[in-house]
């Protein structure tokens, strides 16, 4: 099967594309282009699958730049490939002509952003923790550092949850509200005292009040399509040992 990539024109003319799990070389669980060095699918795989990416976005594997995700609001400035440890972080930067910036995702929001002009972009791994602590800001603010300009950065959120399939607790609630009571109008009535959140709905609010050009989602579920995506939640339902992670990825 051949690789998939979804790709945005707000993104353009910048490289990218929010890979879908299909076009992989893994098996079982991990059917199709896990890229997650995480998981519990076999290395050398996982090896194939990323270069399979490098190939498509046409730059060298190496240069494929990925972090140790950690639901943070850290950002990194990447000026050349990483060897040896990931930096701890959640988003990364550059100008640097040639680097590929590389998210992994499985419900989360992957998050890619670019200053066309400036030559500057930028991608971000945005849960619910990571954006409710500022982690998109902070990637706009980073990228402002390197040269770009707020007023022409344009992000487009990829496939994430949906509000429908993303049943929390009131605890879960207590905490948004508890940050800013504004922030009930992300969540809509379950079943008993269960809510669900619009998480893609958090991530463009956290944009836009970060005051770039434009912010959009790709509109795509990864619980509610399985054979494109990969889900860590549709995972916990079916009782599977592990599950894939999707890659995201923007390049100058």
């Amino acid at each position: 099967m051949t690789i998939e990539k979804i790709t945005a024109d707000a993104l353009a003319p910048v490289h990218h594309g929010f890979f879908t799990r299909r076009g992989g070389a893994s098996s079982g669980v991990f059917l199709g282009l896990n890229c997650g060095r995480g998981s519990t699918d076999q290395v050398d795989v996982v090896r194939i699958n990323r270069a399979r990416v490098a190939e498509a976005m046409d730059v060298q594997t190496e240069h494929l730049i990925a972090l140790n995700q950690v639901h943070s609001a850290d950002v990194v400035h990447v000026t050349a490939p990483i060897n040896g440890t990931l930096p701890r972080a959640d988003a990364m930067v550059t100008a640097t002509p040639g680097l590929a910036l590389g998210i992994l995702t499985a419900d989360c929001q992957p998050v890619l952003f670019a200053d066309a002009k400036a030559g500057v972009i930028g991608a971000a791994h945005a849960g619910w923790k990571g954006a409710l602590d500022g982690v998109l800001e902070a990637t706009v603010d980073a990228m402002v550092n390197i040269g770009a300009s707020r007023d022409r950065i344009t992000a487009v959120i990829g496939p994430t949850i949906s509000q429908r399939n993303y049943e929390v607790g009131p605890e879960f609630f207590e905490t948004f509200f508890d940050e800013d009571p504004d922030h009930a109008r992300f969540f809509a009535n379950g079943q008993n005292d269960r809510m669900h959140f619009d998480l893609p709905g958090f991530g463009l609010f956290c944009l836009r009040r970060a005051g770039i050009a434009e912010a959009e989602w790709t509109r795509q579920c990864t619980y509610a399509d399985p054979d494109r995506f990969y889900s860590y939640r549709r995972s916990v339902h079916q009782r599977e040992a592990d599950y894939g992670r999707l890659i995201s990825v923007i390049r100058l």
